[in-house]
C-alpha cells in the first residue's frame, strides 16, 4: 500500500461519525436573541464557538454570554479563541448592558463565562462579580451560572465572585491528569483547577459546583475514572462530558471519536458515585441546557424552601 492510499484510509477512519450531525439553527426564540445580541454588541459564547446546541439552548431560555473581550491571556491547545495581551483594557459599562440586555431577552438561566485576564490586577474577578449582581438586579429570578477562569486560585479572588451569589459556580478540568500539559496553557492545571472547586465549596458550601471533561484526547477510562473519584473527594456536584472537536487545523487533533454508547456509559458510572447531575453526549458542551434544565428545578425547589423558612 502506497503512502497516499494510507493517508486516505486514516483520514476515512477520523471522518467525523453521523452523531455528530447537526441541524442549522432556527426558531423565533433564537432568531430574537441572535438579533439583540447583535443590536447591543453583546458576545455569546454560543455564536462565537459555533455550539451545536444554540438553537436548542436559546429556544429553551438558556444563553451563555462572554465577559471582558475577545483575547485570552492565554493559549490552551484544544481552544480557537484569540490569544494576546488585551493591555488592561475593560469595558466597565459592560456589567450594565449585560444585564440590559439578558432583562430583554426573556431568558431564565443564563451562564456568565470569560476569557482569562491574567492583565488584570483581580484578573477579571471584581467584573465577574459585578455582572453577577448586576444581572440579578434587572432580573431576581434568573438563575445565573458562572464558568471561570481559575484566577491563578487566589482565594481573595474567587470569594469575590462567590460571595456575588451565583446559582452554579463551574471551572473546567478540561481532561485528565497525564494529558493537562499537553491541552492546557502551561499556566493552568489540573490541581490548581480542583483547588479552585474545592474553595468555592470552603467558602459557601451552598453554591453548586460543576466541571467538564473532554473525551477524545487521547485519555483511558483509567485516567477519567481516577478524574471523577478526585472530583468527588471535592464535593464537585456536576459534570458534563463531551466530544473533543479540533477547532482548527493548528490545534490538537482528535485521536478518536467516542460513540454515543459510551458516553452513556460514562454517565451511569458518574450518577453512581455521587454526582448530583451528569450531562454526557457526543454533542454536550459545559453549559449544555439539559443540565441547566436539572438545576433549574434543584434551585427553584432550594430558593422555595428558604422562603418557607424565613416565613417561619
Amino acid at each position: 500500500m502506497n503512502e497516499g492510499v494510507k493517508l486516505k484510509d486514516q483520514q476515512l477512519k477520523m471522518r467525523k461519525p453521523k452523531w455528530l450531525k447537526i441541524k442549522p439553527p432556527s426558531g423565533e426564540k433564537y432568531l430574537n436573541i441572535k438579533k439583540l445580541s447583535s443590536e447591543l454588541n453583546i458576545a455569546t459564547v454560543c455564536q462565537e464557538a459555533r455550539c451545536p446546541n444554540m438553537a436548542e439552548c436559546w429556544g429553551g431560555g438558556t444563553a451563555t454570554f462572554m465577559l471582558m473581550g475577545e483575547v485570552c491571556t492565554r493559549g490552551c491547545r484544544f481552544c480557537s479563541v484569540k490569544t494576546g495581551n488585551p493591555k488592561g483594557v475593560l469595558d466597565h459599562d459592560e456589567p450594565k448592558k449585560l444585564a440590559y440586555a439578558i432583562s430583554k431577552m426573556g431568558l431564565d438561566y443564563v451562564v456568565l463565562t470569560s476569557v482569562d485576564r491574567d492583565d488584570l490586577e483581580d484578573e477579571g474577578s471584581g467584573h465577574f462579580a459585578k455582572s453577577v449582581q448586576m444581572v440579578k438586579e434587572l432580573k431576581p429570578n434568573i438563575i445565573v451560572e458562572v464558568l471561570t477562569p481559575d484566577f491563578h486560585g487566589k482565594t481573595d479572588l474567587i470569594k469575590k465572585l462567590v460571595e456575588a451569589k451565583p446559582d452554579v459556580f463551574a471551572h473546567n478540568i478540561e481532561t485528565v491528569r497525564s494529558l493537562t500539559k499537553r491541552v492546557r496553557d502551561p499556566r493552568a492545571g489540573y490541581d490548581l483547577s480542583l483547588n479552585v472547586l474545592k474553595q468555592v465549596k470552603e467558602i459557601d458550601p451552598t453554591r453548586y459546583t460543576k466541571t467538564s471533561i473532554m473525551l477524545g484526547l487521547g485519555e483511558t477510562d483509567e485516567e477519567v475514572m481516577q478524574a471523577l473519584k478526585d472530583l468527588r473527594d471535592i464535593h464537585c456536584d456536576v459534570v458534563t462530558f463531551g466530544q473533543y472537536l479540533q477547532p482548527t487545523k493548528y490545534k490538537l487533533k482528535v485521536e478518536e471519536y467516542i460513540t454515543p454508547e459510551k458516553f452513556d456509559w460514562w454517565k451511569k458510572v458518574s450518577e453512581d458515585m455521587g454526582f448530583l447531575y451528569v450531562a454526557s453526549g457526543p454533542l454536550v458542551r459545559s453549559s449544555y441546557k439539559a443540565g441547566e434544565y436539572f438545576m433549574k428545578g434543584v434551585i427553584e425547589k432550594n430558593r422555595l424552601q428558604e422562603q418557607q423558612q424565613v416565613r417561619i
